[in-house]
């Protein structure tokens, strides 16, 4: 079977739903298909989604491409139009196995006509030893920079029973680490009978499955994190001490452009109030670098934002515009300009990082192993390497003993 089966370009979610098309191929025996789990969030990477497809067609023109994810779902007769590509299929359809595989050459269906999230239980997803559960799907906020909504539909929940009997079966398949996915993770709920909240689920995943020795969040809107998420985010010791948030700019005219939820403020009071209750979080944060209207001062304040919410991890880049949004009709930066920017930013991030490597010299992290046997992230999710093998799949204790590429340097403890 090719490596090359399932391409998976974008989130978390797409590596996950990926897992489960894969499946579906070695199931149906199926080694002359490639399936292109595609992304939308920036005009760029559906670029690149097209550029991936005619590569992988020169490099084995005997398969067959299968075109999916949130470009396919948005721009599906642009795909069908690409002579590489043998079919485009959308979202709500790709995990069917029947859909995928067989039928029109092109089934896309309406995204915003889908209720439910599909209990789509695995018995075991292992990217990296670390398994990824899907708990959430869809959005129902309309940021103006985003297409995501009209590619993943509105937003829906998988009922907590369902989310615990699938971690329970991955722990019990030897997964040490899990974490929980979602396209807008922190809106997990209001879809289902009695309105749970995140925090919630947190707390009875917690309780229920005792034999779960880390949980991770992959990704939370500051502004939507109710008090029991914020309680076992900060007094949970099997809730990992890393947050990425969706803060996407540091200036309240941007924030409001972009039709975020919170401001500047909020932000900073967040990480403030979970850091003082557990000071070893590490924020990781995405911020958008040159978004239409952002001057040399809104510029600034997402600049000082690196350093106020203390951002160890930045995820930065440059603003694309996204045909079909606002923010694509709104007044535009100069391409230079964006990337400049954007190079700034990554610059602070790095220098936040740096100081943050350093200051783990001499410290005991608990590193979970990747399948290279000495490579891994810690609890805090710093990139860490060994100085010697240890088993995949494995949570190590070691010292840290210095730091490189941005990664910790550490010796496993006798």
């Amino acid at each position: 079977m090719s490596d090359h089966q399932v391409i998976n370009l974008g989130c978390r979610l797409n590596i996950y739903e990926g897992e489960i098309i894969r499946q579906h191929l070695a199931a149906a025996g199926d080694s002359d298909t490639i399936v292109i789990n595609s992304c939308a969030v920036t005009g760029e990477a559906v670029r690149q989604a097209r550029q991936t497809i005619r590569r992988l067609k020169r490099e084995r023109p005997e398969a067959r491409v299968i075109v999916t994810g949130c470009a396919a779902q948005v721009e599906a007769a642009g795909f069908a139009a690409m002579p590489e590509v043998s079919r485009v299929v959308g979202n709500a359809e790709k995990l069917d196995a029947a859909t995928l595989l067989g039928g029109e050459r092109v089934r896309v269906g309406d995204i915003m006509a889908v209720r439910e999230t599909a209990p789509h239980l695995l018995d075991g997803f292992s990217a990296n030893t670390r398994a990824f559960v899907e708990v959430q799907n869809g959005c129902d906020h309309r940021c103006t920079f985003c297409i995501i909504p009209y590619a993943r539909g509105n937003s829906r929940s998988v009922p907590a029973g369902l989310a615990i009997d699938r971690i329970k079966r991955l722990v019990d398949g030897g997964a040490q680490e899990v974490v929980l996915t979602g396209v807008d993770l922190t809106s997990y709920g209001p879809d289902l009978p009695g309105s749970p909240t995140l925090g919630s689920l947190v707390q009875r995943i917690l309780t229920h499955v005792p034999t779960l020795r880390r949980l991770r969040l992959s990704s939370i809107d500051s502004i939507e994190a109710d008090p029991a998420l914020v309680e076992a985010i900060t007094g949970e010791a099997r809730v990992m001490p890393h947050l990425h948030l969706s803060l996407q700019s540091g200036d309240d005219m941007i924030l409001k452009r972009m039709k975020r939820r919170h401001t500047r403020a909020d932000a900073v009071r967040f990480v403030e109030a979970v850091k003082t209750k557990r000071p070893e979080i590490a924020i990781g944060a995405d911020i958008i670098a040159g978004f239409p209207t952002e001057t040399d001062a809104m510029f600034e304040n997402s600049l000082r934002l690196i350093d106020d919410c203390d951002i160890v991890f930045g995820h930065i880049f440059p603003y694309s515009a996204r045909t079909g949004t606002p923010a694509a009709r709104m007044p535009q930066l100069t391409v230079p300009e964006r990337k400049a920017r954007a190079a700034r930013l990554r610059e602070a991030a790095a220098q936040r990082l740096a100081a943050h490597l350093a200051a783990q010299q001499g410290h005991v992290i608990d590193m979970l192993v990747e399948k290279d046997g000495r490579t891994g992230h810690a609890a805090d999710f710093t990139p860490a390497a060994l100085d010697q093998s240890a088993l995949p799949g494995s949570i190590v204790r070691a010292r840290v003993t210095g730091a490189e590429a941005s990664r910790l340097l550490a010796t496993p403890r006798e």
